[in-house]
């Protein structure tokens, strides 16, 4: 059986071995720039429209007892052809006026569709690619295909050469071209917004994020996936790699086993409390990726998470509090296999959004508003 016809194979449903029936799904379409008093009521509401739309195509997959993997690809790629997000469609010109893009998945153990992958895989990072219209895709494909890519990263040229022989298509480089990213490429740049590459003029909203976009998605299994896919930074030097593909910075996804004491145990049953025997996590962040990449960010929620015994909520805000420490801006959202979920930034605002097995989309954009 080739990796092609390993693709291919159904979705498991939760008879296939899993202690868990609920199942969730957090996103977020990037952090910072936003301001609510420059915001029109339309431009808000494209955003909360976009967002929802994205929860809708995960949860579709997740209701159906689809994989975790599946359901934030979904969800990615709603946000990566919608030009309003930097990613896919939407994505970032550098110095040079060309789009550069990144993607990454994790996954907290290998998906039950899947049973071929080892767990040792974790997940796989991609970097500037030029021709592919959905990166989250590529990267999905490629961590599924250890024999085409054995590695956990891969950037350029020869990602895409692989990508078109696994059958994917690849895009011209005017796909990635709009008028409303153009401007804003070249008036960073000090230069008129003349004159435009070949392409297509589009319409523009003034919110423009930083960041990227991602989800972090928990199956009917138990298995927890991260999904990250960017443009990068308006006007980056060429070859720039920021954190949506370093494994660790900008994304991660774990199982670990809990190793609780008898005291712990008693206390738990006299409570009436479960007493789980495993912990899992799925992050992925959106700001600054050269901070997240100097302190680790992603990975480090899941150290204070495991060896701290924070919950979610705490580690996450410390990890985000220490980006601002340091000068970087920017938010995470982060998912256990209880289905708690933090959304913490530091910025004015982060486009994101929560469904959960009652199928209502929630979603908001600015740092007061909460999603539950």
């Amino acid at each position: 059986m080739n990796g092609s016809e390993k693709e291919e194979q159904p979705l498991l449903s939760r008879s296939a071995g899993c202690v868990k029936s609920k199942y969730v799904l957090i996103i977020h379409g990037g952090a910072g720039t936003m301001s609510r008093k420059k915001s029109t009521d339309a431009q808000l509401k494209a955003y909360h429209d976009a967002l929802c739309v994205a929860l809708k195509a995960g949860h579709e997959v997740l209701k159906s007892e689809g994989e975790a993997m599946d359901a934030a690809v979904a969800a990615v790629v709603a946000l990566e052809d919608n030009i309003l997000f930097n990613a896919g469609k939407g994505a970032v010109f550098n110095t040079a006026g060309k789009n550069e893009l990144e993607a990454s998945i994790m996954l907290s153990k290998p998906p039950a569709s899947h049973p071929y992958i080892p767990s040792s895989r974790r997940g796989f990072g991609l970097s500037l690619l030029t021709h592919i219209r959905n990166p989250s895709r590529l990267a999905q494909k490629l961590y599924l295909t250890p024999s085409a890519a054995p590695h956990v990263f891969l950037s350029g040229n020869n990602a895409e050469n692989i990508a078109e022989s696994l059958g994917m298509t690849l895009v011209d480089p005017s796909y990635f071209f709009s008028e409303a990213r153009w401007k804003e490429h070249r008036r960073g740049l000090g230069l008129p917004d003349m004159p435009y590459p070949p392409g297509k003029s589009l319409g523009s909203l003034d919110m423009y994020p930083t960041g990227t976009v991602g989800a972090v998605a928990l199956d009917v299994r138990g298995c927890i996936c991260a999904v990250t896919s960017t443009g990068g930074r308006t006007n980056k030097l060429v070859g720039r790699i920021g954190d949506t593909p370093v494994m660790s910075a900008g994304y991660w996804a774990e199982e670990w086993e809990i190793k609780s004491g008898w005291l712990k145990k008693a206390w738990n049953t006299v409570t009436g409390k479960e007493n789980p025997s495993k912990m899992a996590v799925g992050i992925s962040g959106t700001g600054d990726g050269d901070y997240f990449i100097r302190q680790a960010t992603a990975s480090t929620i899941a150290r204070r998470v495991q060896l701290l015994g924070e919950p979610i909520a705490t580690a996450a805000q410390v990890a985000v509090e220490t980006l601002r420490r340091d000068g970087g801006i920017g938010g995470v959202i982060v998912l256990d296999i209880e289905g708690n979920i933090a959304t913490p930034l530091n910025c004015e605002g982060m486009y994101r959004g929560l469904i959960r097995e009652d199928g209502v989309a929630k979603t908001a954009i600015f740092e007061d508003e909460a999603l539950e």
